[in-house]
């Protein structure tokens, strides 16, 4: 087996819920001719599961390669690390405690892998929530448990489109526990998170912020609630007295049908719904959620299982193929840094 050149980076990719569009979402992407001349990708999941899903959508000349001996991957090919040895039923459209099982032995390895340096950085393919939810993966989502897994104080969920990228000071919440957990801490870690990023993975020599605020009308001078004179604008001035370039708390709901967004390199959106909905209309073709904090490169698509339209050759790789071209880019981008 030849060298792995140094400037293709081995990057991981998990298949997610085998019943969801994870499986069929990864072949049409790795189909691109333009991901082996890249990356050395390795596929975290099953040989079976992805001879179901290549036949399924009549695609047989799609090939690859099932790894053997571990970190061992073919420099040239798609490589496969087959995560488990029983046979999992595959049921496209129709979750199952199974598939949820057979999700988390893909994530568990690619984690074991990447915390060994076999690989460079990876991408996780959508899971289920529920069917993965349990004793051996009690987090509402990836983010929580790679952040727990790789010992990180604090990550940031960084979602990455075209021209606009959007941070959250928190994610998977309720509504009704959002307001308790907006502190003066929490959103200056965040923002220092976000400014971090953007230097280190997208090369922004001096990355400006926009910081949305937390009530309808940023809080209307107090009107309609006190999180954004008691706790986000002075974060937001000791920074700025720091030379940082933040700025708001901005209305949310205009912030963005006005296209302020255009003007500044990232956007902090204070919970998970005030950030995406805009995002995702926004950006949803072309969209990456990427993990910022983490020692490792972990990106996915911005879309989930999607079971209405598994197993029917409908679903869209795009947010994947984009995934992959920035896990590659912002290994890349590290890289340089640790040359320099």
């Amino acid at each position: 087996m030849s060298q792995i050149p140094n400037d293709k980076p081995r990057i991981g990719i998990t298949m997610g819920d085998l019943n969801g569009i994870g499986p069929e979402v990864v072949i049409k992407a790795l189909a691109d001719h333009r991901i082996l001349s890249m990356i050395v990708p390795v596929v975290y999941g099953s040989t079976r599961a992805l001879s179901y899903y290549r036949k399924l959508m009549n695609l047989e000349e799609f090939n690859y390669s099932q790894v053997k001996m571990k970190g061992q991957f073919f420099p040239k090919s798609i490589n496969v690390v087959n995560c488990w040895e029983d046979v999992v039923e595959i049921t496209p459209g129709l979750p199952s405690r199974q598939s949820g099982k057979a999700a988390l032995l893909s994530l568990k390895k690619v984690v074991e892998e990447a915390r060994e340096g076999l690989i460079d950085g990876f991408v996780t393919g959508p899971i289920d929530k529920n069917t993965i939810h349990g004793d051996d993966f009690p987090y509402r989502g990836h983010t929580e448990y790679l952040t727990k897994e790789f010992d990180a104080t604090e990550s940031l969920m960084l979602m990455v489109g075209n021209n606009l990228k959007v941070g959250l000071v928190t994610e998977h919440l309720p509504v009704k526990d959002i307001a308790s957990h907006i502190t003066k801490e929490r959103v200056e870690l965040k923002i220092r998170l976000l400014e971090l990023s953007l230097k280190k993975d997208f090369q922004t020599q001096k990355p400006k912020i926009a910081v949305l605020g937390l009530n309808p009308h940023a809080g209307d001078e107090g009107l309609l609630g006190s999180e954004e004179n008691n706790i986000i604008k002075p974060v937001i001035t000791d920074l700025k007295s720091k030379g940082k370039l933040i700025f708001g708390p901005f209305p949310a709901d205009g912030f963005f049908a006005a296209g302020q967004h255009t003007k500044y390199d990232a956007v902090l959106a204070m919970y998970h719904d005030q950030g995406l909905v805009a995002f995702k209309t926004l950006a949803f073709d072309n969209g990456v959620n990427f993990t910022a904090g983490l020692p490792v490169v972990r990106t996915s698509p911005d879309h989930g299982t999607a079971y209405n339209i598994a197993g029917k050759n409908l679903a869209d790789e795009s947010s994947l193929r984009q995934a992959i071209f920035m896990a590659c880019d912002i290994v890349r981008n590290r890289q340089q840094q640790v040359e320099k």
